[in-house]
């Protein structure tokens, strides 16, 4: 059963360790493919200089700042597409960016790592702004669900200053589809 838009309503930090085993649902014509999720991030608001909503309103963040439960998709290094999920309420810019997945139902992809994972699932920012409830792409949850959650520091944020050292990446340290091994080192379990 696809989660109703009350279980995105909440803060970022909340929300990304509890997508740890949480299954992405993707339908594209007939086809449907499903993934496990392994590795989140969480961007916590303006005042995280990581989160892109820290450099203020703009079109591209425009989505972070409505309601949650929505795709918040974007274009990185020119290249990549990031499929992140809205969190908290309106006008508080949070979001939780997915990392990677295990393919499930004998699908076959590489998903160890944010482009990957939307390269596989064939999310593009096509996306961006869609309801997380629709039946091309949501999430479910898992009955077989055997998480393990460890927190991290998060991945390719020097430049966010102190806030390169927040233990907001969170992992299931068990999976070999993780898009690093970074910091499981003395991690902190969830």
């Amino acid at each position: 059963m696809k989660f109703d838009l009350l279980f995105y309503a909440r803060p970022a930090i909340e929300l990304a360790p509890d997508l740890i085993g949480k299954i992405i649902v993707r339908r594209i014509r007939q086809k449907v493919f499903r993934a496990r999720i392994v590795e989140t991030e969480a961007y916590v608001g303006s005042h995280d200089l990581a989160c892109h909503a820290s450099k203020g309103r703009t079109n591209r963040t425009e989505v972070m700042f409505g309601p949650a439960g929505r795709a918040y998709v974007y274009l990185i290094y020119g290249v990549y597409d990031m499929f992140n999920i809205v969190a908290s309420e309106i006008d508080d810019p949070q979001a939780v960016l997915i990392r990677a997945a295990e393919p499930l139902d004998g699908w076959s992809a590489d998903l160890a790592g944010p482009g990957k994972l939307t390269r596989g699932l064939l999310i593009t920012r096509a996306q961006n702004g869609v309801i997380l409830t629709n039946d091309r792409l949501h999430i479910v949850d898992d009955p077989a669900d055997r998480r393990q959650v460890v927190a991290t520091p998060r991945i390719g944020i020097d430049y966010a200053r102190e806030w390169k050292h927040e233990l907001l990446r969170f992992v299931d340290p068990t999976s070999n589809a993780l898009s690093s091994k970074k910091g499981l080192t003395g991690a902190a379990l969830r």
